[in-house]
């Protein structure tokens, strides 16, 4: 009899930390359908159908694809995942893509990001003006954002619309020819989140200066993108 109560004790254990180990994030995904009928993700349909697929939650604000993760697509073009489920959630997509390609996810506060070794995931930034800042933390961003494959030309008159500030690179310069372009979803960002996301998608860095946001590019690299090594 004892022997029988600690067996079910220690599979009751088990669910516990089992269920446990799922992170809130994960619930929030496997709530959000990526369409049904979709048996692969690949540079043709991945990124368009993960953006769309994600839905406003408590949880994640923000589903973030960094260059790392679209250059696998549409540079070196070899990233795809099958799908073995018939309805297929968005953590289905990410889970697929994390198991079978060079792509990674990590959950940083409410941003859920996309990203290969070669990305860094903390944001460069310098304050130069604490109230300028203090005012974007309070200031509402678009309430849903969805830029597929956009260049900072698109993003530069939503920004100067919402957050109400002066932004550097000006529109059609040169200076942003180098940043990459941008693919997230979002749904009720603040200013800052907006500009950490951006900064995230396009590889740039910012600096506050008072009402004004200068951004530039960011030469960091973590790790030497892999060529001809890919999972199997």
């Amino acid at each position: 009899m004892n022997r029988m109560r600690m067996f079910v004790c220690f599979c009751f254990c088990l669910a516990h930390f089992a269920a446990r180990a799922v992170e809130p994030w994960q619930s929030a995904l496997d709530t959000m359908p990526i369409g049904a009928n979709v048996t692969e993700l690949n540079r043709t349909n991945c990124v368009s159908l993960m953006l769309h697929a994600f839905q406003s939650n408590g949880v994640v604000k923000a589903l973030i694809f960094m260059p790392g993760a679209t250059d696998e697509f549409y540079f070196f073009r070899r990233a795809k995942a099958r799908l073995t489920n018939a309805s297929p959630s968005l953590l289905d997509a990410v889970t697929a893509l994390t198991n079978q390609t060079l792509i990674r996810v990590t959950f940083q506060s409410t941003l859920l990001v996309l990203h290969t070794d070669e990305d860094p995931l903390n944001v460069l930034f310098v304050i130069k003006d604490p109230q300028t800042t203090a005012r974007l933390q309070q200031t509402q961003f678009v309430p849903h954002a969805l830029y597929n494959v956009r260049d900072w030309d698109f993003l530069l008159p939503i920004l100067k619309k919402y957050l109400r500030v002066k932004f550097s690179p000006r529109l059609h310069t040169t200076q942003s020819w180098h940043f990459y372009r941008h693919s997230f979803a979002a749904w009720n960002l603040n200013g800052w989140e907006a500009l950490e996301a951006i900064a995230m998608a396009g590889k740039t860095k910012f600096t506050v200066e008072k009402k004004h946001i200068i951004f530039a590019g960011d030469e960091r690299v973590l790790a030497v993108p892999k060529i001809d090594h890919y999972p199997r």
